[in-house]
C-alpha cells in the first residue's frame, strides 16, 4: 500500500507541475489548466478517502 500511495503522490505531483507550466498562457490553455487542477484535486481527495479505510 505504501508503494501505491507513493506512486499516486508522484503521479499527481508530476501532473500538477505540467499543469502549472501550461497556466502561464492566457485563454484556452489557462482554462484547461484550471480544469486539470480541479481534476487532480478531486483525484487526490478520492485517493485519500480510499486509503483512510485501510
Amino acid at each position: 500500500m505504501k508503494l501505491n500511495k507513493a506512486l499516486s503522490a508522484t503521479l499527481i505531483a508530476s501532473v500538477f507541475v505540467v499543469t502549472l507550466a501550461g497556466c502561464d498562457r492566457d485563454g484556452p490553455l489557462e482554462e484547461a489548466g484550471e480544469q486539470m487542477d480541479d481534476s487532480i484535486e478531486d483525484t487526490g481527495d478520492a485517493i485519500e478517502d480510499a486509503t483512510d479505510g485501510n
